[in-house]
């Protein structure tokens, strides 16, 4: 599969897949934004961590959600994401959650640094924290779409005023928006969210501690390097964390420039308490031994 279609691609194919998604009610009341700690004890399990382990749906989407699931939760994982809401009760039944939710017709390309597509994205993205909040589903993702010639900070100002909205709502529902920091020099050409200062920048402009950015280490580590001193930095931007290796998102281990079980360490000191998620390509056909050990890299 060529790299800077795997998610968008994968994806769209699993939902095509998956049954009609559920109705599901809106709420309005005020609620904090949930934490692994504050899940059931059936959605949890018994979290290890500091923080808790999740694993990105798309990177194993030759396997049936049934069957990923119960595959993934013996090893102490607790969520699978990016999934879309009707796979969000297929979660539930094996005692599982959603860290991070997805909208099936969700777009890295096209988003929120086009002004007119904000009144779509929104009414898409709305009806998405919506049911994330009745599903208990703690953050649901976004992105701001490719340049296409537009100057940085332009594209900051353009997303800060269609996010605001939304973030404002996430609010009342206790549900976390995130962006993701994605690289534009192997993967995703011309992406504008491809740098934490530009990410940090667009945070900070929203000015909602409902929206933050989720910062993939295998992306920050081809843009920009510095990867631990980044979290540090900015550990009160970063709202949710995706891993991978280095060269080529493959496996964690050994083979690669980046030694996980220092990052994890980071990670943790700085006080987060959320998600951290496997988003890795396995080689092996079923990636599960891959995985496993994937866990155990990154407990802290």
């Amino acid at each position: 599969m060529k790299k800077t279609t795997n998610r968008r691609t994968a994806m769209k194919n699993i939902a095509l897949g998956t049954a009609s998604a559920l109705a599901l009610p809106s709420l309005s009341a005020s609620a904090p934004i949930r934490s692994p700690q504050s899940l059931s004890a059936e959605q949890a399990g018994e979290i290890r961590n500091q923080f808790a382990h999740s694993v990105c749906r798309w990177c194993f989407g030759s396997m049936k959600l049934e069957e990923l699931a119960e595959q993934v939760k013996p090893m102490g994982i607790t969520s699978i994401e990016l999934t879309t809401p009707d796979e969000w009760p297929i979660l539930k039944k094996y005692g599982l959650t959603c860290a991070l939710g997805a909208h099936p017709e969700q777009s890295l390309t096209e988003g929120y640094n086009q002004p007119g597509l904000h009144e779509m994205l929104n009414k898409r993205y709305f009806e998405l924290a919506e049911k994330a909040a009745s599903a208990g589903i703690p953050t649901i993702i976004v992105f701001s779409g490719n340049r296409k010639g537009l100057d940085d900070k332009l594209g900051v100002d353009f997303c800060a005023k269609g996010i605001e909205p939304l973030a404002k709502y996430a609010e009342k529902l206790g549900v976390q928006v995130v962006m993701e920091l994605l690289n534009s020099k192997v993967n995703h050409p011309d992406y504008q969210c491809d740098r934490t200062p530009w990410g940090v920048d667009l945070v900070e402009k929203v000015g909602s501690p409902n929206f933050k950015l989720l910062y993939d280490i295998y992306h920050m580590q081809i843009m920009e390097g510095d990867v631990i001193a980044t979290i540090k930095k900015h550990k009160d931007h970063i709202g949710h964390y995706h891993t991978a290796g280095v060269p080529g998102r493959n496996e964690i281990d050994e083979t690669q420039e980046l030694y996980y079980p220092a990052i994890m360490r980071a990670i943790a000191e700085t006080g987060y308490n959320r998600y951290v998620a496997q988003e890795f390509i396995p080689k092996a056909k079923d990636g599960m031994a891959s995985l496993r050990k994937a866990v155990e890299l990154c407990n802290v």
